[in-house]
């Protein structure tokens, strides 16, 4: 069994599903896809590139720093309506842009999730593989689970009080 998978690729790769759960499937990476150096791969590396660079530290110590010396220098400029611009309108593009990026890295942390747990719907013996893509469920779907599993939680904390009133 092979399966093409557009998420864990490594650049220019193209990843495959050897074998199933049963025969321990492995990703196995083959040489270059078509999209190898396309503005779609361009852009994922670059968009987890940014993403981790102002997830660190030190961009939020050098946002403060910015925001400290553009007031620092407001009395240099009068608080003019121009010095309260350039801090409005930089920050704007700034979260603009960095809001599409993040995003992405987000998309694509979600989708490698759900295989994950969809992997090991499948791979558990009694496990309710109809819960697998789950996140394609309609509204209504999603609401007829959620009252299943509370109603199976109730019954299990019912249990359990019971064994533990059992037991004294």
């Amino acid at each position: 069994m092979s399966k093409r998978m557009n998420s864990a690729k490594g650049p220019g790769e193209e990843v495959s599903l050897a074998g199933g759960p049963e025969e321990g499937g492995k990703l196995v990476r083959t040489g270059k896809d078509e999209n190898s150096g396309g503005l779609r791969e361009r852009f994922r590396r670059g968009a987890a590139k940014v993403a981790a660079a102002v997830g660190h530290p030190a961009a939020f110590v050098i946002a403060v720093l910015t925001v400290a010396v553009w007031g620092i220098c407001g009395p240099m400029f009068g608080y003019s309506d121009t010095w309260q611009l350039v801090i409005n309108t930089s920050t704007t593009i700034i979260t603009f842009l960095i809001v599409f990026l993040i995003q992405n890295t987000q998309n694509r942390d979600s989708k490698a999730i759900h295989i994950k747990l969809d992997e090991l719907l499948r791979a558990i013996t009694g496990a309710r593989t109809n819960l697998v893509d789950l996140e394609d469920a309609t509204e209504e779907e999603l609401e007829r689970l959620k009252k299943e599993f509370n109603r199976i939680r109730a019954e299990q904390k019912n249990e359990v009080c019971e064994e533990r009133a059992a037991v004294k």
